[in-house]
């Protein structure tokens, strides 16, 4: 839950709010119904279509306003209230409507003012909110940056994810988290993931115990957050599950969103980082429309039809 004296805090640097009237209404919240749907409908331009949303007045909305008749403007308000406005919000340092500051005032409903154009606030605030409703969920793995691609490599405790993440770092790769990574859905189609603050820059080894990768390898070996565009899952060498030429590209669903992903087998001898790096590129040419496998297959299909028409 979200109250509007909080936004208006959390927001008061870049938006310099000023209260207006109906500060008796600053715990209001916005609705629970309301947190399921995407930011833009939690915010917006002056609309009773959709009254449960903060409501901006710009410019070109209180010319709109100020034009319409007194009984016009009160039943706009009523059709606002009675829709469970959160809270009112003149953009650009406008003059307040004395109705609208008596009204918000007799009912309890927040009316604040912020010197920024009405554009840029509803910006501001869509991406705040977005953060603080988005999805969130908490996976146990260790997070990449490799070369520029987000990649969370899982597997069972004792295969050596820390190491591999070790061996990836002084090759040059950035470490976003260990262990425990928090993740959430920022949009409706992407992932970002961030470490939590008390493991920040910190990665367990075994036998070595807690390393601070920033002090050890420097400012470069670690990431704030990143996009998760690829699970690396590892297995056993003989794990049953492990599929050896996979025909079709394989996903794991996180927060409603399919990524990719592929399986790697921990044995002695092979290079993990190596094959790390290999499923990255791999993944990058697929992003840019570039199927290897698929291109081979077609390539072995018009093999077999040459050879049949001889």
């Amino acid at each position: 839950m979200l109250s509007i004296q909080d936004l208006a805090a959390d927001n008061d640097e870049t938006l310099r709010f000023t209260w207006i009237a109906g500060k008796e209404g600053r715990t209001r919240h916005i609705q629970d119904s309301a947190v399921n749907t995407s930011a833009a409908d939690l915010i917006g331009h002056l609309n009773v279509v959709h009254p449960s949303r903060i409501q901006v007045f710009g410019k070109e909305e209180l010319i709109f306003y100020n034009r319409i008749s007194s009984v016009q403007r009160e039943k706009i308000l009523i059709e606002l209230a009675e829709g469970g406005v959160p809270a009112m919000i003149l953009a650009e340092g406008l003059d307040s409507p004395a109705d609208l500051v008596s009204f918000c005032a007799r009912s309890k409903i927040p009316l604040l003012s912020t010197p920024v154009d009405a554009a840029h606030l509803i910006d501001v605030l869509r991406i705040y909110l977005n953060k603080r409703f988005a999805p969130k969920t908490t996976v146990h793995g260790v997070f990449m940056d490799v070369l520029g691609l987000g990649v969370l490599i899982t597997g069972e405790s004792g295969l050596g994810k820390s190491e591999l993440a070790l061996e990836l770092i002084s090759r040059g790769h950035g470490l976003v988290a260990d262990d425990a990574v928090d993740f959430s859905r920022t949009s409706p189609t992407l992932i970002e993931g961030q470490c939590p603050d008390l493991l920040r820059n910190m990665l367990e080894v075994r036998g070595l115990g807690l390393l601070d990768i920033r002090t050890i390898f420097g400012e470069t070996s670690v990431r704030r957050k990143m996009r998760l565009k690829l699970i690396v899952h590892l297995v056993r060498a003989n794990s049953e599950k492990f599929e050896r030429l996979p025909i079709q590209d394989q996903t794991q669903d996180l927060l409603g969103i399919p990524i990719r992903r592929v399986m790697l087998q921990v044995a002695a001898g092979r290079n993990l980082a190596v094959l790390v790096e290999a499923a990255v590129r791999n993944t990058i040419l697929k992003l840019r429309g570039i199927d290897t496998l698929g291109e081979f297959m077609e390539r072995q299909a018009a093999a077999i039809m040459e050879n049949s028409n001889l």
